[in-house]
């Protein structure tokens, strides 16, 4: 298939990472450009596109999908709004770029799923950011070739230096261990099978109410375990960090010792304050390779598939944090669109 012109995105939602988004088509990303942006805040949609040559605001993402110069959409909008816009860019058969989640639970992600299989090819890619991650890739790199030996446990530690005023216990696993639920399949090659919550008795920094830290262990049907330190109000910065212990060695990103520094009888280095700074170099590789591809015809990428199984993992891991106790998840069958 022929390499399409320069691509024309609409970016449904402007909130802080839709209008990065913005910022980074516009920007950074070669081969494509803003050709809409959409808000139900009509004033923010035109204040964000008259940063932006030849950008068109709407209210209405049906509109803007039905507009000429629209090729492909970006979907960064609040995760409740993702199914009927996801539905709506199938009807017109454009190529998708969706912000995870792919929606906020797994019946839903199951109708997109399905609204997908009718169509009969891949039309999406869910926004599973760190799989675009330097770090993360060469990670991934080495245990796909094998010399460190079968996996067995992979740590990871995820803290923010505080919550937003929503945020709630909830929304720890739904909102923030979705990605790691995403690395440990990406990185194991494994599905996730059953999901333990703990939760110690909440930092003193945590808002009234909300349980932070927590510990979750995840379960995978390749014999491994998963951990994931979520710790949301730890106060002093934003880190990622992953380690794997293999049968014959380990290994482990996220130490930010790019730069160190020594002076004044110190030495030390700094800690990102936010997601954006931290993962500022995968969000400009995923929409390039996303828009690259959809360029070429093509859909690469996480898919809706492991949308699906992310949902089904979170939505397990919110039972066991209600409930207590192992809750096991049981997923559909994997359809061969997808293998």
């Amino acid at each position: 298939m022929a390499e399409r012109a320069t691509l024309g995105i609409a970016v449904i939602g402007t909130g802080r990472m839709g209008a990065d988004h913005v910022r980074r088509i516009h920007e950074v990303t070669s081969g494509a450009r803003v050709a809409a942006v959409v808000d139900v805040d009509g004033e923010r949609a035109k204040a964000v596109a008259a940063g932006v040559d030849g950008c068109t605001p709407y209210t209405d993402p049906a509109a803007a999908m039905a507009a000429a110069d629209v090729d492909a959409v970006l979907i960064a909008s609040p995760g409740p709004a993702h199914e009927a816009t996801l539905l709506a860019a199938f009807e017109h058969d454009l190529p998708v770029l969706c912000e995870k989640p792919l929606t906020p639970d797994s019946a839903s992600a199951l109708r997109v799923l399905e609204a997908e299989l009718r169509l009969g090819h891949r039309r999406a890619q869910v926004g599973f950011m760190r799989r675009y991650d330097p770090e993360y890739v060469k990670l991934k790199a080495l245990l796909t070739t094998g010399q460190l030996g079968r996996p067995l446990m992979l740590h990871n530690r995820h803290r923010n230096v505080a919550s937003p005023p929503f945020f709630t216990s909830s929304m720890l696993i739904s909102d923030s261990v979705a990605h790691e639920a995403d690395a440990t399949r990406w990185l194991l090659g494994h599905e996730i099978t059953a999901v333990t919550v703990l939760h110690p008795t909440p930092s003193s920094h945590a808002p009234d109410g909300l349980r932070d830290p927590q510990f979750v262990v995840f379960e995978t049907d390749g014999g491994a375990l998963s951990d994931v330190e979520i710790f949301v109000n730890c106060g002093f910065g934003y880190q990622v960090q992953a380690e794997v212990v293999c049968e014959r060695g380990t290994a482990r990103i996220g130490d930010g010792h790019a730069l160190v520094t020594n002076m004044a009888g110190r030495w030390g280095g700094t800690i990102a304050q936010d997601f954006t700074e931290r993962f500022e170099t995968a969000y400009d590789q995923e929409i390039q390779a996303w828009v690259d591809a959809t360029r070429r015809g093509e859909v690469t990428g996480p898919s809706v598939w492991d949308g699906y199984a992310a949902a089904a993992v979170c939505e397990a891991g919110v039972r066991a944090l209600d409930d207590g106790g192992r809750v096991e998840i049981g997923l559909e069958r994997k359809p061969a669109l997808y293998a």
